[in-house]
């Protein structure tokens, strides 16, 4: 791998003392319980690589969740157009949302998105879905369970390689330490049956106990080891007051990326993303895989992204 930048002032050694540094303190904080035998940063081969996908959320206002052939018709557009649109911007791939999948997903419709996609020259770079496995014991929280057992199935079928996935939120009353472990335990009760079918897991930094990079590794410390377990860096998601260090401690554990047009700092007003500083971070990492546009703008998507990707494109060949 290449040195690291000037910028970054990080190398190997202090990296990894900064993420035992930040996992002991995560864990102190949390009284998480520990395993014997965690998840570890992802070993990686050669040199940092990137390729670029777009999510379907990025056009979450012009589509319709959980639709139906009614509520369709009348959409501004559909997953298709979604996919017809990357590959005019000259996209390696597409992240299929699953919020704007039909309501009743059948086989055919999961074959008709794989044969457009791969017609089209692109990849289903993965899924997502919102599930919440903070919830207690019980009848919910095995819905949570079953629901993210079928989207596994779903990403296997129309071969989307990994789906992101949320921790979930603390339950009124509750307690942050008992929502990350049982955050914990629905990602191990999951794995093995993601492993089966050769689906990634990957766990988004997306507020509530998945907050900070600490949440995030006292989350991880207690994952089983797993080739199939990772996280999914959200270069936007962080509102800490140094998102980019949070960011630092988290990206040796990335499998899926994603980058926003804006961050919001705490304290402090949202801000233009640095793209160079992100990907910096990322190639530090070793990382090789997507990047993931995931535009949340108030401007149009179809009229802003192709100069987001322009920008996106620049950053890559600069770092």
């Amino acid at each position: 791998m290449n040195s690291a930048s000037p910028e970054m002032g990080r190398g190997w050694g202090r990296r990894s003392f900064l993420q035992s540094t930040l996992l002991g303190a995560g864990a102190a904080l949390m009284g998480s319980p520990q395993i014997s035998s965690a998840a570890e940063p992802v070993t990686r081969n050669g040199q940092s690589h990137f390729k670029i996908s777009l999510a379907a959320y990025s056009f979450h206002r012009h589509l319709v969740r959980d639709w139906t052939p009614e509520t369709q018709a009348k959409a501004e557009m559909t997953l298709d157009d979604v996919i017809k649109f990357a590959a005019e911007q000259n996209l390696d791939g597409v992240e299929l949302t699953s919020y704007y999948f039909p309501k009743e997903v059948t086989n055919e419709y999961l074959m008709h998105l794989k044969q457009l996609t791969f017609r089209l020259g692109l990849d289903i770079s993965g899924t997502a879905i919102g599930n919440d496995f903070g919830l207690v014991e019980g009848e919910a929280r095995q819905e949570q369970l079953a629901y993210t057992r079928k989207w596994i199935d779903h990403a296997a079928t129309m071969g989307a390689p990994v789906i992101r996935i949320f921790a979930g939120k603390t339950p009124k009353g509750d307690t942050d330490s008992a929502a990350i472990a049982r955050c914990a335990a629905g990602i191990n009760e999951s794995l093995d049956y993601a492993a089966e079918k050769g689906v990634f897991l990957a766990l988004e930094n997306h507020g509530g106990i998945t907050s900070t990079s600490p949440q995030m590794l006292s989350i991880i410390s207690q994952v089983k080891d797993s080739p199939f377990f990772g996280v999914n860096f959200d270069g936007g998601n962080f509102r800490t007051a140094e998102p980019y260090t949070d960011l630092a401690a988290i990206a040796p554990y990335a499998v899926n990326a994603q980058l926003k047009v804006s961050l919001h700092p705490e304290g402090k007003p949202r801000e233009q993303a640095d793209y160079i500083r992100t990907l910096r971070i990322l190639k530090e990492a070793g990382y090789r895989g997507y990047i993931v546009l995931e535009y949340e703008e108030k401007e149009d998507p179809r009229e802003s992204i192709p100069a987001v990707l322009d920008e996106l494109r620049a950053a890559m060949a600069e770092v």
